[in-house]
């Protein structure tokens, strides 16, 4: 197992000042925000390379204008088009996979009927995919709770979509901050995606460090091991804002929840081996 962190959560602060924490911590992967045209690549690229850290993944971040279901086909091509930046990002920094959900980020009314909004996901990402395929790059879909977007709630959706596209590339992504409110059984929905599942995010149930809120995350580990599963688990950690992507500093996430998670999990997974 790889452990990650999320640099999305360290506001205010340098790049290599993240990366340098989360060096110090012990993780192997650090997880980078999908602004390819704000971030430095070959900065990123040699600070990784100094400080002995991969870079896990890229967070991909989906706005109005890229929106993968959208009505107008403009944004839909845009979205597509922001998505292959984001692969030429990852390719530079050494990052082997891309989150992707076909919704704009609280985006909660649909534009058009299921189907019709399905096709234009599988079409978009088939797309992405295909490029992402010949730079060595995958891409996860993320399921997202009903409060962020209508569309892909669950890993079983998830996983009809990635069955739709079938790109030998294009897997599930699974949050379980969003799982936690979504699925029944968080443990189960890791198993019925089985070689599928491409990347991990761990959030306990109020978006904290685990153990921190009320997520039993040994039963979810479990489940992670009987797939051998071999990708990263990454911390996705935000605070407790309506708004928790205002770039508020929260120092609590800096230094301390970056090495509780890392303690917790490496005993977590410990137990079980």
């Amino acid at each position: 197992m790889k452990y990650g962190y999320n640099t999305l959560v360290y506001a205010g602060e340098e790049i290599e000042q993240g990366i340098k924490r989360i060096s110090r911590f012990g993780y192997d992967g650090a997880e980078f925000v999908g602004e390819p045209d704000k971030l430095d690549a070959r900065g990123i690229r040699e600070a990784l390379d100094r400080y002995n850290l991969e870079a896990s993944s890229i967070c991909a971040i989906y706005t109005p204008q890229r929106d993968l279901v959208s009505s107008d086909a403009a944004i839909r091509r845009n979205a597509v088009d922001y998505l292959k930046q984001c692969v030429d990002f990852a390719s530079a920094i050494g990052a082997k996979g891309i989150s992707v959900t076909p919704t704009a980020n609280m985006k909660i009314h649909a534009e058009a009927d299921l189907d019709t909004e399905l096709g234009w996901a599988a079409e978009g990402i088939r797309e992405a995919g295909i490029y992402a395929g010949e730079h060595g790059v995958r891409l996860a879909l993320e399921a997202w709770n009903r409060y962020e977007t209508y569309l892909i709630n669950r890993l079983e959706q998830s996983l009809a979509l990635v069955n739709q596209i079938n790109l030998p590339n294009v897997g599930c992504m699974g949050d379980t901050y969003h799982m936690n409110i979504e699925e029944t059984d968080i443990a189960e929905a890791f198993r019925n995606v089985g070689d599928k599942l491409y990347y991990v995010h761990f959030a306990d149930s109020n978006r904290a460090a685990p153990g921190r809120g009320h997520i039993d995350f040994k039963p979810l580990a479990q489940a992670l091991l009987d797939i051998n599963y071999k990708g990263y688990i990454s911390m996705e950690l935000l605070p407790p804002f309506a708004d928790p992507f205002s770039g508020v500093r929260c120092e609590e996430f800096y230094d301390q929840y970056t090495q509780e998670s890392i303690d917790y999990l490496k005993k977590l997974f410990g137990s079980l081996s």
